[in-house]
């Protein structure tokens, strides 16, 4: 089967309907975002981002396309002629693996957004249910967030717990923590990214006593400041920052479980962790 084709039906595969829109080939980002797409698909891996680390094992594998959930050259619309223009080092050392290997790189944004079908018919974010199934939430939804999966109830833990929880089961090096680590869990919210006002994250922390944010971005204003404010107060109240790759990558790794089905043929995929982007230096 052709690269091309395996793409084709990957997205036939999603609903297809993201923000509600239906999706189109001018606005979505969701593109061939290098290599040459009518070549026999050896392999496929699945990551969060095509990091040069993963490009090597894709090599290693003799997988000659890489879906990714996130852009490949570092920045929006994955750009790639001022790159070009300025000879840019690292764009050249990294294209050229991707040339040693023929690999394609295709982004799957808005399509595993849209949805992947379930059994009863109906259709769940790709990425949030993902997340959920490798933590083994996904009979924790409350509150009608049945599309998303991004507002759990699960059974009473700490901050601390929790947090050990995510590092060990995501394979992370570790997370930020805001507010009193013994903070007692039931509610657990994913809020969308948190780059400025935090309005509505904070009015929901209140009106559904919301435990725990489990944040992708995390700026040092407003959802921060409310929620150590609100611990200090010794209402349990806390902040798990992960950031954003290491949240939603469980998704991409939860692909390689739907994506024989999608595709119909016996085509090798595996998943390659892009890898936690942080380290911590604490003394």
């Amino acid at each position: 089967m052709l690269i091309r084709e395996v793409i084709e039906k990957v997205k036939n595969y999603h609903n297809g309907t993201y923000n509600g829109e239906k999706i189109k080939e001018e606005t979505t980002r969701d593109k061939i975002l290098y290599g040459n797409p009518e070549q026999e698909c050896t392999g496929i891996i699945t990551t969060c981002w095509a990091t040069v680390d993963v490009i090597k094992k894709a090599i290693e594998a003799n997988a000659n396309l890489i879906i990714c959930h996130e852009a490949l050259f570092w920045n929006h619309g994955d750009h790639q002629e001022w790159l070009q223009e300025q000879a840019n080092e690292t764009y050249k050392r990294k294209t050229a693996l991707l040339d040693q290997g023929n690999i394609v790189v295709w982004r799957d944004h808005d399509y595993i957004h849209s949805g992947i079908p379930m059994k009863d018919g109906s259709y769940k974010d790709g990425i949030f249910y993902g997340l959920a199934k490798v933590l083994g939430w996904e009979n924790y939804v409350y509150q009608n967030d049945n599309f998303k999966y991004m507002h759990f109830e699960i059974p009473e833990t700490t901050t601390q717990e929790l947090a050990s929880q995510l590092i060990s089961k995501l394979n992370l090096n570790g997370v930020k923590v805001i507010g009193r680590h013994d903070s007692k869990v039931t509610k657990v919210r994913i809020p969308m990214h948190v780059l400025g006002d935090a309005n509505d994250a904070i009015t929901e922390a209140e009106k559904d006593d919301i435990n725990c944010f489990l944040t992708m971005e995390l700026i040092d204003f407003t959802l921060m400041e409310y929620v150590k404010d609100t611990s200090m107060l010794g209402i349990d109240r806390s902040i798990i920052g992960m950031g954003h790759f290491n949240l939603e990558e469980p998704g991409m790794q939860y692909m390689v479980e739907w994506l024989p089905e999608a595709i119909g043929q016996d085509i090798p995929v595996q998943f390659v962790q892009s890898g936690d982007n942080y380290t911590y230096i604490t003394k």
